[in-house]
């Protein structure tokens, strides 16, 4: 199996493929995967235990960190948000940009 970086890595490579491709959809799945990769990180090096493989779960429990800063906590949150009928979010956030944002905060 591959490690966490590599993982991480290739969700990032993949959401570009699907924006390039004109499937935002697809890039935004990839971007949370590649998020909660290193969420589960994030929680692994502070020692904490993860019970679950999910993670829009993970992202969830990173938005009530509160020893994150309110930028990186509003981040995880965009990066839960559900598409609405039209398969549009009901902001207008780039959820590639935030979960690089996002990773690479909680990776320094």
């Amino acid at each position: 199996m591959k490690d966490w970086q590599s993982e991480m890595q290739a969700e990032f490579e993949r959401a570009g493929q699907a924006r390039t491709r004109g499937n935002e959809g697809q890039a935004r799945v990839c971007a949370r995967r590649a998020a909660g990769i290193a969420t589960r990180e994030y929680f692994t090096r502070r020692g904490e235990r993860i019970r679950t493989p999910s993670a829009y779960d993970l992202l969830n429990r990173l938005a009530e960190e509160q020893s994150l800063s309110a930028e990186l906590r509003q981040s995880a949150r965009y990066l839960t948000l559900r598409v609405n009928e039209e398969f549009k979010l009901p902001v207008n956030v780039d959820l590639v940009a935030e979960a690089r944002k996002l990773c690479d905060e909680l990776l320094k």
